[in-house]
């Protein structure tokens, strides 16, 4: 029996939205209207039911990114992406552990809706021009031109070292160790100097207003934290992103997922997501693709 196309390519189609929405959430909410309209689709007139599909959400996700655009523009704090828990299996594919991370979907942010989908697209998925001219409604000329901005826009954003995945993994073991034995010391060893620790609360939860900065004023924050948690609160190494990643619980409920940064051995940035939302799909591992495995 032939495999629904839009089946085989689930994966792929959320790993776009999601890339494109910095939300699981409404990646999903996408995916789903992708497939209410594949269903209503004379499906065997479509030659290419992979690059149909993907414009699908492409033009899905563009419309809901627009209205999450001004939606967040009343965030209270800082926005960070939804993290996503994956398998360490999606780290082995370097460009995609990179195209999902917490630094580049933060670096995206800072790109206009067409830009965006134009750099995903072609830049992760590799889609030809003129299918990506298609799904945004411009002319293959002015996406080269918007591919060209959005290349250079991301390039003198994006971290520029490729972290070795042992050596990432290593320094969160070593970071939830002192976390856990209360290890000052060793807190401010595998901690950089200038570490920045960025907090996405929505408001909702108490959580640093602005970013904090610097290795002596997270210990004493995070010191502070520890000294007041409870019995029942938990740490954990977990693969978020594409790389490892912390998640502390409370009364076995998820209270926040950091994701960290890692430069010569040392944490530099740490993404830490409080809003409660934004944790909701933390306990299933999302299903992230580029391709279709043969």
């Amino acid at each position: 029996m032939k495999r629904d196309p839009f089946v085989t390519h689930r994966s792929l189609l959320f790993t776009v939205a999601y890339e494109m929405l910095g939300s699981a959430a409404d990646a999903e909410d996408v995916v789903q209207e992708a497939w209410l309209r594949w269903a209503d689709t004379d499906q065997e007139a479509v030659r290419e039911p992979r690059a149909y599909l993907i414009r699908t959400v492409t033009r899905q996700a563009l419309n809901r990114l627009r209205t999450l655009s001004r939606r967040r523009e009343d965030y209270v704090g800082d926005w960070l992406p939804e993290p996503v828990l994956t398998s360490p299996e999606v780290a082995d594919d370097v460009e995609l552990a990179e195209s999902v991370s917490m630094a580049m979907l933060t670096v995206l942010e800072t790109l206009g809706p067409a830009e965006r989908a134009v750099f995903v697209l072609r830049e992760v998925f590799q889609s030809p021009y003129e299918e990506i001219a298609e799904a945004i409604g411009k002319s293959p000329a002015a996406v080269r031109q918007i591919a060209h901005r959005s290349r250079e826009h991301v390039a003198a954003r994006r971290p520029r070292m490729r972290v070795d995945r042992a050596e990432q993994r290593a320094a969160v073991e070593k970071f939830l160790a002192a976390i856990d034995t209360g290890d000052v010391r060793s807190l401010l060893e595998v901690l950089a100097p200038d570490v920045v620790m960025v907090t996405d609360s929505g408001g909702l939860v108490p959580a640093a207003r602005r970013p904090i900065v610097g290795a002596d004023n997270l210990v004493a924050f995070l010191g502070g934290l520890v000294a007041k948690a409870p019995s029942d609160f938990a740490s954990a190494a977990v693969w978020l992103n594409g790389a490892p990643g912390v998640r502390f619980d409370l009364g076995g409920e998820v209270a926040a997922a950091l994701s960290l940064t890692v430069e010569d051995g040392r944490i530099t940035r740490i993404y830490a997501i409080r809003n409660p939302y934004k944790l909701a799909r933390l306990g299933e591992e999302s299903a992230l693709a580029r391709s279709v495995a043969d």
